[in-house]
C-alpha cells in the first residue's frame, strides 16, 4: 500500500511539473513562465534530490526542444539548478512567505546569471563592466515580468498542492 502512495505522489508531482512545462508552449507575455516555480516545487516536494532535479530539467529540456535552444541555456540550466536547490530549502517549511522569498531569490539569481551569459555569449554587448551593466539594464523590463510570472505561477502550484494535499490524503506525505 504504501508503494503505491509513493507512486501516486510521484505521477501527481511528475505531472503537476509537466503539465507547466507545457504551459511554455502557449502564447503568454514574454518571460511570463512556469519554469522557476516549477523548479522550487520540484525542490521542495521531491525527498529523492536526484528525482528534484531529473524530473524538471526533463520537463524544461522538452518544452525547449520545441522552442528552440541557444548559446546561453547553459546559464538558463544553472538559474533552473539554483531554484531546484532553493527549493531544498523549502521541504517541510513551505508557507506563503518563506515560499515568496524563495521565489523572489531565485528570481533575482536567475536574472544575474542570464543577463551574465547574454553579456558574455550573444556578441551584443562589449566585454567590459560597462558592457555587463549594459546587459542588466536591458534585462529589467524582462525581470519585472518574470519576478510576476514567478511570483503567480508559485501562488498556484504550491497553493493548488496544498489543495490537493487536504483533499486527497495520500499525498499528505512526502516522498
Amino acid at each position: 500500500m504504501r508503494t503505491q502512495n509513493l507512486k501516486l505522489q510521484l505521477i501527481t508531482i511528475s505531472g503537476i511539473i509537466f503539465a507547466l512545462a507545457m504551459f511554455r508552449l502557449l502564447p503568454h507575455l514574454p518571460n511570463v513562465s512556469p519554469v522557476a516555480a516549477m523548479a522550487l516545487f520540484g525542490g521542495a516536494y521531491f525527498a529523492d534530490k536526484r528525482v528534484a532535479f531529473v524530473v524538471p530539467f526533463a520537463a524544461l529540456f522538452l518544452s525547449d526542444l520545441v522552442l528552440g535552444l541557444h548559446n546561453s541555456m547553459v546559464f538558463v540550466y544553472a538559474g533552473f539548478a539554483l531554484t531546484v536547490a532553493i527549493g531544498f530549502l523549502l521541504k517541510n517549511r513551505v508557507s506563503v512567505t518563506n515560499t515568496a522569498f524563495a521565489m523572489v531569490v531565485s528570481s533575482v539569481l536567475f536574472f544575474l546569471l542570464t543577463n551574465f551569459g547574454a553579456w558574455m555569449m550573444s556578441g551584443i554587448y562589449p566585454q567590459t563592466a560597462a558592457g555587463l551593466m549594459q546587459a542588466y539594464v536591458a534585462g529589467i523590463p524582462f525581470f519585472q515580468n518574470s519576478l510576476l510570472g514567478n511570483l503567480v505561477f508559485a501562488a498556484v502550484i504550491f497553493g493548488g498542492y496544498h489543495l490537493l494535499q487536504e483533499n486527497v490524503p495520500v499525498l499528505k506525505k512526502q516522498f
